[in-house]
């Protein structure tokens, strides 16, 4: 996979880019696997706005993909590799042997025609999802549970990998692509591999339509509002932030404050990605 450069043939072709579409060989979605998708343009579930400049955006139908990896010792061919709106990475079409079409997370070095299984009895190679206690130290792998049975929820996204490298008991630790060094069960599913599309973060927009495509909305700096809007603001002229340390727009620290609240878990991480 590579990155294609446009020409500058106007101001927002000026250092775009995008993936080669190159790997992907089917254009139109299984219609058996698509879902509604409706936007939620940054709100939670009482309609509040949580996450700001969220709005907009081409509409998109979910596909949905097979984070569990549950059917044991079923072979299932690779019938195609798309593209999926609704995330980074590509998706792979497997066909099982009873006829069962599912799609995963493609991971690297996967093509058309491979043979795929999951289960205890997997083969040691990309793309077969097996209990992490059956999968050898230093290996690389993607889309691992927290919990068993739960389904894939750590290391998903375009490029990434972890790597397991150590096992104690009930308990393996796993190297996640931030650095951060954890424990999980060695009951839980992995998938051997790195996820696809590793190019995806060397990716210019070049314009900012492009944003608003992927329904990003525009973002004001805070050094540009007046006073009553922003902590930042005000000043005659172009002016520091004149504070201890830069702040969000209701007063709180925007660097080097912690915010982690879930204590439950915090057993399970043996090193912080700081290396702390």
């Amino acid at each position: 996979m590579a990155i294609k450069i446009y020409r500058p043939t106007s101001p927002g072709r000026r250092n775009m880019s995008v993936t080669a579409f190159d790997d992907v060989t089917r254009s139109e979605p299984e219609r058996s696997l698509l879902a509604p998708l409706r936007k939620k343009s940054g709100r939670n579930n009482r309609g509040v706005v949580t996450v700001r400049h969220r709005g907009g955006g081409h509409k998109r139908r979910y596909r949905i993909i097979d984070f569990r990896r549950d059917k044991l010792g079923v072979p299932g061919r690779v019938d195609s590799i798309e593209y999926d709106p609704n995330r980074s990475a590509r998706i792979a079409l497997l066909v099982y042997n009873d006829g069962d079409k599912r799609y995963i997370i493609a991971p690297v070095g996967i093509k058309v025609g491979d043979m795929l299984m999951s289960g205890p009895d997997a083969e040691i190679r990309p793309g077969n999802a097996l209990p992490i206690r059956m999968i050898p130290l230093g290996t690389t792998i993607h889309n691992i549970e927290i919990y068993p049975g739960r389904g894939g929820q750590m290391v998903r996204s375009a490029g990434n990998a972890a790597q397991l490298i150590a096992k104690e008991g009930a308990l393996a630790q796993v190297r996640l692509p931030s650095g951060e060094v954890r424990y999980v069960d060695v009951n839980c599913m992995a998938t051997v591999g790195q996820v696809s599309n590793p190019d995806h973060a060397n990716v210019e927009m070049g314009k900012a339509g492009r944003r608003r495509w992927l329904g990003i909305r525009p973002s004001v700096r805070g050094i540009a509002m007046d006073p009553s809007s922003h902590p930042h603001g005000g000043g005659e002229g172009r002016s520091p932030v004149g504070m201890p340390g830069p702040k969000t727009p209701w007063g709180k620290p925007a660097l080097g404050k912690k915010t982690r609240r879930n204590k439950f878990t915090n057993k399970s991480i043996v090193r912080r990605r700081g290396g702390k």
